[in-house]
């Protein structure tokens, strides 16, 4: 088992760091531990625990700007966020059942991870919301980039490098992030019985539509009847759902209208209140609706129209899943044997520009001797390890995280 080192503020971090590299150690970043089951396993020298690192040292509504140590519980910046009716708009998921974790994610997690909830197809992905970053690089040298606004950014853009770098970078010390309003009414209009082609279809056309959809996703039959929400599972039908959110009149006129234009489809419900939030919560977490804990979970990003293909394969193949992001994401549930399904779900993208796919769950073992992350083409790979061999020469932090080589 690796030793434990806690630092308790930045320089310790930068004392530790610079050691490491000196004296040839490894080490794992560890903020909660919330998502060690997500990417390679690895084995270090010693962990490196950022847990200290913790509190909101800047927070201005007006301004609508977070500025937080990356250690900061989650729920605690979500719960300051409330009282102010603010949000992070990226809807950043909650994926502890998903790795039965009972800690709560940090900010930092969830920026180094680049999460997004079903709202990304409106705004965007966490690295978008990301506007200032503090960290200390592998060499055990203090960097900043970025600042309170979005302007505020000259030369190399550091917080969307960090973003989905996994800790094999730098270790975030501190970020600003971008916050918004939440919105005043939020609505979901649901469409029973569409096969996976006609529901990718009608939400394909929903959000082309001027109704500014905020998320969009579909459940097949066995899927839905999961649900918390009983208009959902009790639905007998597969289900696909779309938001609308915003001021009371606007919302209120726009799921009219989407009730009207679903509504020539087949039949619609409506979903107010804790129901609606119940069910985003549940897609954006996943384990809910995917709850077999010895299966492999993949999540597929792909061009709609590869998506009710790839669905059918892994129904042959024993499996199932489900829609987000108009069809653009693919949650899916696999036996947990041989190759754990990364023959089918990398054959079906290879030879084309359909998308990629990411091992999210899965034994050790399998996340040893299988890519976890899409393999990247080889001129990707080069400037990958260019940027490896600036932050981290020595291969310091979470080595083999993401790739056997870094």
């Amino acid at each position: 088992m690796s030793e434990n080192l806690k630092p308790q503020d930045a320089a310790q971090v930068a004392e530790l760091l610079t050691w490491a590299g000196a004296e040839e150690k490894t080490v794992e970043l560890v903020g909660a531990g919330s998502k060690a089951g997500l990417g390679r396993p690895i084995t270090t020298d010693y962990r490196l625990d950022l847990s200290a690192l913790e509190g909101v040292t800047l927070y201005e509504p007006e301004e609508l700007v977070l500025r937080a140590g990356a250690a900061t519980p989650l729920g605690q910046i979500q719960a300051m966020l409330a009282q102010q009716r603010q949000q992070l708009a990226f809807e950043p998921p909650d994926l502890g059942d998903l790795y039965q974790s009972d800690q709560d994610q940090t900010i930092g997690g969830v920026l180094s991870a680049n999460l997004a909830g079903p709202r990304r197809i409106k705004a965007g992905a966490a690295r978008d919301h990301f506007l200032g970053v503090e960290g200390i690089s592998g060499r055990g040298e203090a960097f900043k980039s970025g600042g309170r606004v979005v302007k505020n950014v000259t030369g190399y853009d550091l917080c969307k490098l960090m973003a989905g770098s996994f800790g094999t970078l730098a270790a975030l010390t501190e970020v600003t992030i971008k916050v918004l309003p939440a919105p005043e009414k939020v609505r979901t209009v649901l469409l029973f019985g569409q096969d996976d082609t006609a529901a990718i279809l009608a939400m394909s056309q929903a959000a082309g539509s001027p109704h500014e959809i905020s998320a969009l996703a579909h459940l097949p039959q066995a899927v839905a009847a999961r649900s918390g929400v009983a208009y959902v599972s009790g639905a007998g039908a597969a289900v696909t759902a779309v938001r609308i959110e915003g001021p009371t009149p606007s919302a209120a006129h726009r799921t009219a209208a989407m009730r009207q234009q679903w509504g020539a489809l087949g039949t619609v419900e409506e979903l107010h209140g804790h129901n609606s939030a119940t069910l985003w919560r549940e897609i954006g977490n996943v384990a809910p609706l995917l709850p077999d804990t010895e299966a492999v979970v993949w999540k597929l990003s792909v061009t709609p129209s590869f998506g009710a293909g790839i669905m059918a394969a892994a129904l042959v193949a024993g499996g199932e899943g489900y829609y987000d992001w108009a069809g653009g994401l693919l949650w899916l549930s696999l036996p947990s044997t041989n190759d754990g399904g990364a023959a089918l779900v990398r054959g079906a993208l290879s030879g084309t520009d359909a998308g990629h796919a990411t091992l999210m769950r899965g034994p050790d073992a399998l996340r040893e001797r299988i890519d976890v992350f899409q393999p990247s083409a080889p001129a990707l790979a080069a400037l990958s390890a260019r940027i490896k061999d600036s932050f981290d020469p020595r291969r310091v932090l979470n080595p083999g995280r993401m790739y056997g080589a870094y």
